[in-house]
């Protein structure tokens, strides 16, 4: 049966559809929405794109935490008199019409005074007068109007942040001087004998100068700094060649200047600068919008309801929760912290903690841990713990995460460095050495040419523009890394790990079989509409499985925390749940997750549920064991083993019920066997493993939201082309060695010419560019060749 969309949303209307001014809605939240635009003449909401709106859900209480003064306070960005400035993450905004609308709040709510939208990042800044508005009422305005925004304990702890844009005005400097250096460097190389020109040549030359220097301190002063800090260490790096290559040719262009022997290479040195800052500028590119250092902050609640010792409620930060306290847990609302359940049945989904993709039924007087969240009804937990000591934050606490992998990887560069910079400061002390007991007066004309010619600038750019435009190319195609270092080490990973829940397996898809007597349309009717007020994800799953029916009222509804639902109308009577609660012995050894139904007392059958797993999964599994050993670990049970089994290629290790540390440890087990892992996991119990490992991959179905702390972020739709990733991070290195050996070729010939003295210094400045622009045009040509590899079809 096809269902008919809503105006607004473009959900199917099931059932609850409203009709009003000629068009349908599925919820009298939408239909409010609507009326709400046009009143307020916001209807062009709805021509720049069809249904662009979400469906409006507001939970009562849950941001009255806004109204404790200390909270507001620390999430405003300015605060002076009536003005208040804030900020809000919001998921939702997706098109044209969301920014529009967004703009446009001064004309929905009286004391906005302005709303301005960051769609890359997905946030809006907003200033409101708090003479007529609160920070609180526009929050429920936006989830009004389908916007709601993301407020976690992260945007508690945040601070102001400032985007370094020194790199940007070193660019910026040392592009303006190459200009203008090479513009009045043109009369002298074309040797232009203008009477004119001729007598502002000492001033051309001066001002030459006078541009080198900003160029050298301050947009060079990087590399001056390393080649001095890896010196006094006992490092040669690849910088102290370079910053041997800056020096020499402004001194020696300053020797040139002052003696009227010439002008110097000054174009060339402002060139120089400038590919290197070009190049430095891809290699710290990365995508700002994106979060790879998250953790359980950023999921967790900015505040938590406690109750008084007369059982009244306030709302305090969760930071202020003390053992002994007792906290109200609504519905679909996280557990902050360790406690005890005092009162109420919990049904605790621990799925984004531990892996287990079912929720756990928890009585009064059982242990609840941090980072579940409870499913149904309300619930009163003492706390036993504050939030630093729960076991989801002394998760968190493991040494792993202090580490700072980037730090303990040598880099292809890096690792040629010191014998490059031994090699060149040897053969130009042996050639200088060499030429002054020959012919002294051609002694710094060859040191400075050895120099010149075999600064390393081109290998220098060989890895930065290779692997930031690989950098942008795996962006477009969904994958995003933290940076350019990240797709050296995939390239060297020789181990995949992967979770098995939300990883490769569809969040939220079930593939739900039914397994029993034929049900009649009245049998049918029943149990739609008595799962129509459940809230247990099963349920839900089934509700919109089950085909259209005439929505009515039951005569009498009953819901057993983690056992199931009775439904009753006219007599009829329908139980739905644990095979238990409608009286059928379930044999011990069934595997699936099941549904079981019953009508009138006689059992009907059952639905049976398993995971649909990710598109592409076989094909991508054997294509990685071709150079890879993989395995799988997962929080959750055995249930899937013999179907995994039978998708996947044969020999491939499965582990269940592994724990967040299990899975830290049997990575940090791998690599110290001399393993280079990969670890692809999507939750907080994959956070451990996601650090520990090499490279941590984090599978997101939408990847503006939660990610666990990680090296790159992959689109969940893009997981099937992930051997493609690796391959062409491997390509990539292949590039770079390429590059490695033409500048190498090149040193070589240009050597030659400069230790037998043939080569005068503006001649190695002039192919000194020349080489790094062959160099920067190899690389980037040829990892576009790659990427175009990489799933043609996407």
């Amino acid at each position: 049966m096809e269902f008919t969309k809503c105006y607004h949303c473009g959900d199917p209307c099931r059932g609850y559809s409203t009709f009003y001014d000629n068009k349908n809605f599925c919820c009298s939240g939408c239909k409010a929405v609507y009326e709400m635009f046009q009143s307020n003449d916001l209807s062009y909401y709805y021509d720049l794109e069809e249904n662009a709106g979400t469906s409006p859900t507001i939970t009562k209480g849950k941001y009255d935490f806004l109204d404790n003064p200390e909270i507001l306070a620390s999430l405003l960005e300015f605060e002076d008199g009536g003005l208040q400035v804030i900020s809000f993450y919001i998921p939702s905004i997706h098109c044209s019409s969301c920014i529009w609308v967004l703009e446009n709040l001064k004309k929905l709510m009286a004391g906005v005074v302005e709303s301005q939208v960051d769609f890359p990042k997905k946030t809006i800044r907003v200033s409101i007068n708090t003479e007529i508005t609160s920070v609180k009422k526009l929050v429920y305005l936006l989830t009004k109007i389908g916007y709601e925004p993301y407020i976690s304990l992260e945007d508690l702890d945040a601070k102001e942040s400032k985007t370094d844009r020194t790199i940007l005005y070193k660019l910026g400097i040392a592009g303006f001087a190459f200009g203008n250096i090479m513009f009045l460097s043109f009369p002298e190389y074309f040797e232009v004998n203008e009477y004119w020109l001729e007598q502002y040549k000492v001033l051309f030359r001066w001002l030459m100068f006078s541009f080198s220097i900003p160029v050298v301190f301050y947009a060079g002063n990087e590399y001056l700094s390393s080649a001095y800090k890896g010196l006094r260490s006992g490092i040669l790096n690849i910088d102290v060649p370079i910053a041997l290559g800056i020096l020499v040719i402004f001194l020696r262009s300053t020797y040139d200047i002052a003696t009227d022997q010439g002008s110097g290479f000054f174009d060339s040195l402002a060139g120089l600068v400038f590919f290197l800052l070009i190049g430095r500028y891809f290699q710290q590119k990365t995508y700002s919008f994106l979060s790879f250092e998250r953790d359980y902050k950023s999921y967790f609640p900015i505040a938590v309801t406690r109750l008084d010792s007369k059982g009244r409620e306030e709302n305090v930060q969760v930071y202020d929760i003390k053992a002994g306290d007792y906290l109200l847990i609504r519905n679909e609302e996280l557990i902050p912290v360790d406690g005890v359940l005092q009162k109420g049945d919990g049904l605790i989904d621990y799925s984004f903690v531990t892996g287990e993709s079912q929720p756990i039924v928890k009585k009064a007087g059982e242990k609840l841990y941090a980072g579940g969240r409870q499913c149904h009804g309300a619930l009163e937990v003492e706390a036993l713990k504050s939030v630093s000591q729960s076991y989801l934050t002394q998760l968190w606490s493991n040494a792993i995460f202090k580490k700072n992998k980037k730090l303990q990887f040598q880099t292809l560069t890096d690792s040629i460095g010191k014998r490059f910079t031994i090699a060149v400061l040897t053969i130009a002390v042996l050639a200088t050495s060499y030429w002054l007991f020959i012919d002294s007066s051609r002694a710094l004309n060859v040191f400075t040419a050895v120099l010149i010619i075999a600064c390393p600038c081109a290998i220098a750019l060989a890895a930065p523009f290779t692997l930031g435009n690989m950098l942008r190319i795996f962006g477009k195609k969904k994958f995003f890394l933290k940076d350019s270092s990240v797709i050296e080490q995939l390239a060297q990973v020789n181990t995949a790990i992967f979770d098995k829940t939300g990883t490769i397996t569809s969040t939220g898809i079930d593939s739900i079989s039914y397994n029993g007597l034929q049900l009649n349309k009245e049998e049918e009717s029943l149990i739609k509409n008595t799962l129509r007020a459940t809230n247990h994800p099963l349920g839900r799953s089934l509700y919109v499985l089950l085909k259209g029916q005439n929505i009515y009222t039951l005569d009498e509804y009953e819901e057993h925390v983690g056992k199931g639902v009775k439904g009753e109308k006219d007599g009829r009577v329908v139980k739905i749940g644990s095979a238990d609660f409608v009286g059928f012995k379930e044999e011990k050894n069934l595997i699936n997750t099941t549904v079981h139904i019953s009508a009138n007392n006689d059992y009907k059958g059952c639905f049976v549920f398993s995971n649909t797993y990710r598109d592409g999964l076989s094909d991508l599994f054997r294509a990685l064991q071709k150079s890879l050993d993989i395995a799988i670990l997962s929080g959750d049970n055995a249930s899937e083993k013999s179907r995994l089994q039978k998708l996947l290629p044969k020999l491939i290790p499965l582990y269940f019920n592994q724990k967040p540390a299990d899975k830290l440890n049997f990575i940090k087990e791998l690599q110290e066997n001399g393993k280079n892992v990969l670890m692809v996991g999507d939750g907080l119990n994959d956070a451990g493993a996601l650090a520990q490992s090499n490279v941590g991959i984090a599978i997101s179905e939408n990847t503006n939201v939660f990610s666990p702390a990680c090296d790159g972020i992959l689109d969940a739709s893009r997981l099937k082309d992930l051997h493609g990733f690796i391959s062409a991070s491997r390509k990539a290195i292949q590039i770079i060695k390429m590059c490695f050996v033409f500048s190498l070729l090149y040193n070589v010939v240009g050597l030659y010419f400069a230790v037998t003295g043939q080569l005068e210094p503006v001649i190695a400045a002039i192919l000194m560019p020349l080489s790094s622009i062959s160099i920067v045009s190899f690389a980037t040509l040829a990892s576009n060749r790659i990427g175009k590899r990489i799933n043609p079809k996407n």
